[in-house]
């Protein structure tokens, strides 16, 4: 996904986030796959090469298709996870907690089904999933998922954002990445109150408290992490 960066000035003014509200950011995400596609439908009208299309589930590191690729597997992995788990919360979560869940859901449907526009043909298909490991009527076994998920994911972006390329696509990243760290900070919070952003217990990974510093994964480590709830076979090259 190449784009020029007086497209990406374009898109960052649509897509600015400073004054959102959490609710509007699923307007805003509906408004900025149009706008991309109404790009996109621009840049197509004189086509230079054939569109490539990915038949085999590749997610080729070369560039940021590829990059954009395993982003997408990410959020395939994490909308699964939440549409499973509010079609039957654990009796032990609160009304407020369905609530903020099914509003994460609804933000992983909105990431993953943006990738997918974005990626059009080049993008890998739709994933098999497992979360046989997962006990989906026990609390903690729920929240300790979301979490490995949201730190997972957060890392993932983290690290992407310095991988990208391309300005359109940075920005992008960027506004996505600050959307799983809130859900890492939320989720975190459900399990200790006072721990809402507290990176302690990710030092082992690599985040610095001190310095308010997050977690970056390289996407070898990501990928390692997250094979075990991935069933279909991803066509990892070039990493």
């Amino acid at each position: 996904m190449i784009k020029n960066n007086s497209d990406a000035t374009a898109e960052k003014k649509l897509f600015s986030v400073g004054t959102i509200q959490r609710r509007q950011f699923l307007q805003l995400t509906g408004a900025s796959a149009l706008a991309m596609g109404i790009i996109g439908c621009k840049k197509e009208e004189i086509p230079t090469s054939t569109p490539y299309v990915n038949t085999d589930n590749t997610v080729d590191f070369k560039d940021d298709t590829g990059l954009l690729n395993y982003i997408y597997a990410l959020e395939q992995l994490e909308a699964a996870f939440y549409a499973k788990m509010i079609t039957s919360f654990p009796a032990a979560f609160t009304a407020q907690q369905k609530l903020f869940f099914n509003d994460i859901s609804l933000h992983e449907i909105a990431h993953r089904e943006f990738f997918k526009k974005f990626l059009g043909s080049s993008g890998i298909g739709m994933l098999e999933i497992d979360f046989s490991g997962i006990d989906f009527t026990d609390a903690n076994s729920v929240l300790t998922a979301a979490k490995t998920f949201e730190d997972l994911g957060t890392a993932a972006y983290n690290d992407a954002i310095v991988r990208s390329r391309n300005d359109y696509n940075l920005i992008i990243l960027s506004q996505v990445a600050t959307v799983e760290a809130r859900h890492a900070a939320y989720v975190r919070g459900q399990i200790n109150a006072l721990s809402f952003a507290d990176l302690t217990d990710l030092a082992v990974l690599g985040a610095d408290a001190t310095n308010a510093l997050d977690v970056t994964l390289s996407p070898g480590k990501v990928l390692d992490a997250a094979s075990k709830y991935i069933k279909t076979k991803l066509n990892i090259i070039n990493l």
